[in-house]
């Protein structure tokens, strides 16, 4: 019931924000089309509560212009924060694709398997600053790490996964860890304090994903066709973004760290983007892509070697 109602809520934010201005009749139409009205109008003590409730859950004040009749979002004073954004979207997408599971075979979706297990635990950690234990199984070794302790400073989402950042305890060493690769995670009784001069923000804003310690932060310009520098626009690749805009090309500027999963991402786009500087990650690309085309050298040798034949 407390899930069905702060969806409600949501519904009601997410009509405002994607309408502007709602007169009340439209308001009452577009409600009695949503799943929560059975076919019914919106009571006006019900609509009171809930513009109290955004008050008090978002901080998010819902105007009337007695002029023209309309509602609106009086979004002056509105800050929301990222966790906030996110849960309003995530909520109201919800909601939307619940009215859609007529059709959910031609509706497909990312999944985010790190999720499922110990999100919570993490999150209780947070909370509550209490430190968890887990045993982690990286990729790059057979052998799991047994008995991990962290202080978890921030969580973070990154291409489909949730990722942890704090101190590990061992070594009092700040370290990253893929909750997708965790088992056995549990909440110890271990409190901690967050170290006064550590900023989660400023530590993991000059990163692209989630290698915040490694490299230092360098002035990079990448040359980019006009049709991809739209997606860009829409989608920028770092909030660091800047573009200068040329007849038939941009150049988009960035401020951030030189690290292996940057790197990844701009070999990802392939000949759609051209590094212009620093020379050294130029240089970088050219020796990586050199050696993704020896590898396919190696194959077409291979394949064109006569076979022989064993009687």
């Amino acid at each position: 019931m407390a899930h069905d109602l702060f969806a409600r809520y949501v519904w009601l934010m997410d009509t405002l924000r994607r309408y502007g201005r709602i007169t009340g009749r439209e308001l009452n139409r577009r409600w009695a089309e949503s799943p929560f009205s059975d076919g019914r109008s919106l009571p006006r003590r019900t609509f009171y509560n809930y513009r109290q409730a955004l008050q008090q859950l978002f901080n998010v004040n819902i105007e009337y212009n007695p002029a023209t009749f309309e509602y609106y979002i009086d979004n002056k004073d509105e800050k929301n924060d990222s966790v906030t954004d996110w849960l309003l979207n995530t909520t109201a997408t919800s909601n939307v694709l619940s009215e859609a599971r007529d059709i959910s075979g031609r509706i497909f979706l990312e999944d985010v398997p790190s999720a499922r297990e110990y999100l919570h635990v993490v999150i209780d950690a947070l909370k509550m600053n209490r430190a968890i234990r887990f045993d982690y199984h990286p990729y790059t070794r057979s052998n799991p790490t047994r008995n991990i302790v962290l202080e978890p400073y921030f969580l973070k989402i990154f291409r489909q996964r949730w990722y942890i950042t704090g101190r590990n305890v061992a070594d009092s060493k700040v370290k990253t860890y893929a909750l997708d690769r965790m088992t056995d995670a549990i909440l110890l009784d271990t409190t901690f304090k967050m170290p006064d001069d550590f900023d989660a923000e400023a530590y993991c804003s000059a990163s692209f994903g989630v290698i915040f310690n490694m490299g230092t932060i360098e002035h990079v310009v990448i040359r980019v066709e006009p049709r991809q520098a739209k997606y860009f626009r829409a989608l920028p690749l770092h909030q660091s973004q800047r573009e200068t805009i040329y007849d038939s090309f941009s150049l988009l500027h960035f401020d951030i760290r030189i690290t292996p999963d940057f790197v990844e991402e701009l070999l990802s786009y392939g000949p759609k983007i051209t590094v212009v500087e620093p020379r050294s990650l130029r240089l970088t690309m050219i020796e990586r892509l050199r050696e993704t085309l020896a590898g396919y050298d190696e194959l077409e040798n291979i394949a064109s070697e006569p076979q022989s034949t064993i009687y």
